[in-house]
């Protein structure tokens, strides 16, 4: 029996997987290489510069027509943004060094930390998990969502990795997306009332906001709608923020006490980080001055 054990781990040990000797011993050797290994000379080196914001933003590929198709709702839908945020939450559990995101309308932006040593910092390998994570979840959630709209076909989304050396250049990014939210929700406003409630035809509508300025816009949204652009929910005009917080949950639990013969239930309070969104205003300082944990180099 010994013999032929010893035959079987002198057999495995010429692999070049494992090296074997008596009692049971055994430690790692480095697999065989075939003739074929060069090819991974051709694999392009993508590690993210040292000391820099690894931001990962994903958009809605050909979203215009997947929109319609499915029947949203305009200007604004919340049964799709928040499935969006479901997603861009789900996307920011499961994967590692996510310090904050931010989304609007079919884009998200993803915030690696500055010292993430995720995947060694390659690139490829953070576009793809938060793309991949992102749309799958977009098709397992959405009948939560969308419960009377069936989904007609796989949606898909593209995605893009920027660097950036300091804080400040990292929050001029994330204002310069929030600036977008505004700039663009402002004008779809005004255009789908145009449509919607003066009966112009999309190419009426256009003509009509051309070389128009922002309160202009404003102009007609409350002369001609009666409606102050300031009232509209802060998720259309401001976006959504993801952030790590801190969160109470009291929980019931069944426990039994000393000396009494049946279980009790008492209430229980527990601590959990989790990821909560907010509708505010990130280009000013009064939110980072809120949350310095997201900036923190240990964090």
């Amino acid at each position: 029996m010994l013999g032929s054990w010893r035959a079987a781990a002198a057999v495995v040990a010429r692999s070049g997987r494992w090296a074997c000797c008596q009692r049971g011993r055994c430690r790692r050797l480095s697999m065989a290489k075939s003739k074929f290994e060069y090819v991974r000379d051709f694999e392009a080196d993508d590690t993210c510069l040292p000391n820099c914001w690894i931001v990962v933003r994903l958009d809605g590929r050909n979203f215009h027509r997947f929109s319609e198709q499915h029947e949203f709702k305009k200007p604004n839908d919340d049964r799709a943004l928040h499935l969006m945020t479901k997603c861009a939450q789900t996307v920011m559990q499961e994967l590692e060094d996510i310090a904050i995101a931010y989304g609007q309308s079919d884009e998200y932006s993803f915030v690696f930390k500055k010292n993430s040593r995720w995947f060694k910092r390659r690139a490829s390998k953070f576009m793809t998990h938060v793309v991949s994570q992102f749309a799958s979840s977009y098709v397992f959630y959405w009948k939560d969502y969308f419960k009377d709209q069936q989904l007609l076909y796989p949606p898909g989304f593209d995605g893009r990795i920027v660097l950036y050396p300091s804080n400040q250049n990292l929050k001029d990014y994330l204002s310069w997306r929030q600036a977008d939210c505004h700039i663009n929700n402002l004008y779809n406003t005004v255009f789908w009332m145009l449509v919607q409630r003066s009966g112009l035809t999309p190419v009426q509508a256009q003509d009509r906001l051309q070389g128009t300025l922002a309160g202009d816009k404003n102009e007609i949204l409350f002369s001609e709608f009666n409606i102050n652009y300031n009232n509209e929910p802060l998720m259309y005009r401001k976006g959504t923020v993801l952030i790590w917080q801190k969160i109470n949950e009291v929980m019931t639990k069944k426990i039994k006490l000393p000396k009494e013969a049946e279980e009790k239930e008492v209430e229980v309070t527990r601590t959990r980080t989790k990821v909560v969104p907010l509708h505010c205003d990130i280009i000013g300082d009064q939110f980072w001055e809120e949350y310095p944990q997201i900036l923190a180099e240990d964090s």
